[in-house]
Parts: C-alpha cells; structure tokens; sequence
C-alpha cells in the first residue's frame, strides 16, 4: 500500500473493524477490531496515490472506475467508520484544516451560478431519465427529504407527510395564489391546489420535469389551477399570497443569497407567507463536497444557518418560524439507496456500469453525512409582517390532522402513481 495513504489511514482510523488490502495485495488492519467487520480493497496503485493527495474526490471516483472495491461489508458501513472516526476530537490534523480553510475561501468562484449556468447545472442532474429516478423514488417523485411522523412509516407515506407538514406552516386558505420555486415533477403544486384550491404556478429550470409536470396536472384535470413554467425565478414579477421552495435553495449559491430574498420579498404580498425547505449543515460554513460538486450537483451549496438569516432579514423579511429536521433526511436516503440497489441492473440498463457506481456512492454518502455529519434540514418559515401568523404554533398541528383527515376520507392515503416520463435517447455516462 502507498506510504502516504497508510499513514494517514493509520492517524485517521482509530476505532472499528477496517482491513484494506493494497494494490500490492497485502492486508493491512485499522481501528480496534470493534464493530461489523469492513474491508475494503483497493486494485491499482494509481487509486491508493490518488486517493492520499485528494481523498474526498479520489475515493469516489476510484469506487466509480472500479479501481476500489468493498469485499466485505458495503459502502454504508465503510463511511461510518471513517466519518465518525473524522469526527472525534483531535483526529484531524492541522493540514486538512488548511485544506478547508482554502476551500471555503475559494467556494464563492465555484458557485458563479447566473442564468444561464444555473439552467446548464440543473440540466446535468434533473434532465437524466424520468425512468431511473422512478426506480428509487416515491410515486409522487418527491426528490428532497421526507418527514417521518414514525419510524415505521414507507416512503410514501413520509413523503405525503412532508407536503402536510408545509402546507401546514404555510397557512393557505382557499383560493389564494401559490408559488413554487423550483417544482420539481410537480407534487408540492398539485398537493396545494387539490387541498386549498390554490391558483398554483411552478418554475422549474428543467424540460424532463416540466413536461412531467404538466402531464400530471392534465391528467389530475388541475390544469386549471396549476400552470408549470420553464422559467428562472429571477425573471418573475406577479406576486403571491404564498411562496414554497423545497429543495432548491441548495443550488443557489452563496453569491446569490442575497438576490435570492430580495426577489422573494418582491414577490410575495404584504401579508404573505413563505416557506423554504432546504438542506443545510448544524455546523460552521464550510465547502461543497469536491465528488458532489463535480459528478452531482455543480454550483451547489449546502448552507449554514448563520449564512441564511443574515440575507433573509437585510431583505426586509421576517423569520417567523424555523425547524431543523436531523434524521429525516438519512433515512429518505436509506430508502432511496435501497430501491435503487434493488433496481441496479435496470438502471444499468438505462445508462452503464460506471453511472450506478457514481449513484450508489452519491447516495450512500449522502446517507452517511446526514447520520454522521452535520448535514441537516431546514424548514424557515418567512413573511413581510410581524402579524401575518398567529401567535403561537397550535395551528399546524391542528391544519395538519385536518389535512390527514381529508385524505383519508378522500382516499388519499398514498399518493397516485406518476404519469410515465416521456421517452428519451439516453447517453451513456463518461
């Protein structure tokens, strides 16, 4: 095994089960023998090289090219070992927090999202095939974190209990205007025009979930009350009785914070209300992951809380609520990752080898950074006035009961199957 790498690995791992066998075939032991055994091997020495130099980006991308693989154990259990060795106190050596300190200072240059690039980032990810996102997510196609009332609760259900639980904080009433930034395939809208007989309106910058989108409200005869856009959310000027951005703001970009809440603030009534669910981390500022920015999500950002608030009040605007969702998202991501493995050879069908072991490290890591990271979700609940909200909170639990209520008397207990994706020609990853 390289030097360096054994070395580092070495100071790294100081608890757990962990053998590594080198490219030059040995087996070498890390941690203290505790816990579910793990072993993971490694086939070239230009991958253990790598992976010494650059590890957050070279271990995926090794995994991705199969130059390593997991013989033992998987990729879950191989992440909790090293992200909570990475997290006991003094572990760290002084040069990776050099490296991070470099990273946050060079983070702004890597999130120029105009426009234009924002409509080329969202295009690397949301235009893949409708196909192989319905492999692991819910009928609703809900991609962003669920909310698990209980531990027992499916997938489906916690996404339709997430849709609850915002409509719930948004306080609607019967045929006020909604925004939706950054619909998605359309799930959040539809579930607000059905419940409130809200006027709905959806930007999205990709086609696939446009189409989709516009499919679904067809079909559901919604197309009266929900209308999707291929549109920037910069470029628009109605305004809205209420607002709702799920899974967006992460791909915003720290550069853009600040126009991010003064276009919301212009575009929501004085006596509206906003709800933004996002992604964001317990923890201090920090940098995109270098796999996520470069294979995933470019120009994406997870936020600190410290990051968000200060843009949301200089825009004139009023946090009037914030939750923080720990837990929920890992186990989103369990389930996701567990359909997707259960669904590996379609969607190696669909693209190839190398995209679903791009997919199952995405996933996995993802999972391992909200269990055992400070990767957490953020649900800030916003509004122009001090008094567009009562007083106290007691009328989201009771809003959501009523919603459960309705339905379950409407027979909506999980949410209907998705309108098939269109069709399209699909290239093979790189």
């Amino acid at each position: 095994m390289n030097v360096l790498l054994r070395r580092i690995i070495e100071r790294l791992i100081r608890t757990g089960n962990l053998t590594i066998t080198g490219s030059d075939e040995k087996p070498y032991q890390f941690g203290d023998g505790t816990g579910e055994p793990v072993h993971i091997r490694f086939k070239t020495a230009h991958a253990e090289r790598a992976v010494a130099m650059h590890p957050t980006l070279a271990l995926p991308e090794a995994y991705m090219d199969g130059e390593m693989d997991v013989v033992e154990g998987n990729l879950i259990s191989f992440l909790r070992i090293a992200y909570e060795n990475m997290g006991m106190e003094g572990i760290n050596p002084q040069w990776t927090r050099t490296v991070e300190a470099l990273r946050v200072a060079v983070r702004g240059l890597q999130q120029i999202n105009t426009a234009s690039r924002a409509r080329r980032n969202v295009q690397r990810h949301y235009d893949l095939s409708g196909e192989m996102y319905k492999l692991f997510l819910d009928a609703d196609l809900q991609y962003s974190c669920a909310y698990f009332e209980r531990p027992d609760m499916t997938l489906e259900e916690a996404q339709l209990a997430k849709k609850r639980h915002i409509a719930a904080k948004l306080k609607m009433k019967p045929g006020q205007t909604a925004l939706d930034i950054g619909c998605g395939w359309g799930g959040m809208a539809l579930y607000l025009a059905k419940h409130f007989d809200a006027d709905v309106l959806g930007v999205t910058l990709s086609t696939e979930q446009h189409a989709v989108a516009t499919e679904r409200a067809r079909t559901e005869s919604l197309d009266r009350h929900v209308h999707f856009e291929i549109k920037d959310y910069r470029d628009l000027s109605e305004r809205f009785d209420r607002i709702v951005s799920v899974g967006m703001f992460e791909h915003v970009g720290v550069n853009y914070y600040k126009a991010f809440f003064e276009k919301c603030a212009t575009l929501l009534k004085p006596d509206g209300v906003m709800l933004l669910h996002t992604i964001g981390r317990s923890g201090p500022p920090s940098a995109t992951n270098a796999f996520i920015r470069k294979y995933i999500f470019p120009g994406g950002y997870i936020p600190a809380m410290s990051e968000v608030l200060p843009h949301i009040e200089r825009a004139g605007l009023v946090v009037t609520d914030v939750e923080v969702l720990r837990l929920h998202y890992a186990d989103t991501l369990k389930n996701w990752r567990e359909r997707f493995m259960a669904n590996r050879d379609r969607a190696k069908a669909i693209y190839d080898e190398h995209f679903c072991r791009m997919w199952e490290f995405y996933l996995a890591g993802s999972e391992a950074a909200f269990r055992w990271q400070d990767m957490v979700n953020f649900q800030f609940q916003i509004t122009r006035k001090n008094d567009a909200l009562p007083m106290t909170r007691d009328y989201m639990g009771k809003t959501e009961k009523a919603l459960a209520m309705h339905e379950m008397g409407h027979g909506m207990t999980a949410p209907a199957s998705p309108v098939r994706p269109r069709q399209k020609k699909v290239a093979k990853s790189k």
